[in-house]
């Protein structure tokens, strides 16, 4: 399994009603997109999260986050939850929206 698929169906949910909301494989796993832009992921059994740039150290000092790192590279304005984290309804929902502001702060892309 390239991802948690019981995290994927959670993180649906949180999403239900938002706007311009696509799915698209990706970081060998599944990622949840709005407005064409990365919210966020799960990853093996990790969640992958699109802060921004300018949320990326206030994200990084959170216990449960870390920097992503995909092909020997660190993304910055991208984080890694860890699993035991996610446990937590509000905790997941908290990251999953922060995903989100990220994502409507920028400018729609075409295509989704």
């Amino acid at each position: 399994m390239a991802y948690d698929i019981e995290l994927a169906d959670r993180i649906r949910h949180h999403l239900a009603g938002v706007p311009d909301l696509t799915e698209k494989k990706m970081f060998g796993g599944l990622c949840f997109m709005v407005n064409g832009h990365m919210v966020c992921g799960p990853v093996k059994d990790l969640l992958m999260v699109r802060v921004g740039p300018d949320a990326y150290d206030i994200a990084l000092a959170q216990p449960d986050a870390r920097p992503m790192t995909f092909t020997g590279r660190t993304m910055r304005g991208f984080v890694e939850i860890h699993a035991e984290a996610l446990e937590d309804d509000d905790v997941l929902a908290d990251w999953v929206d922060r995903g989100v502001a990220h994502a409507l702060s920028l400018p729609p892309k075409g295509g989704g």
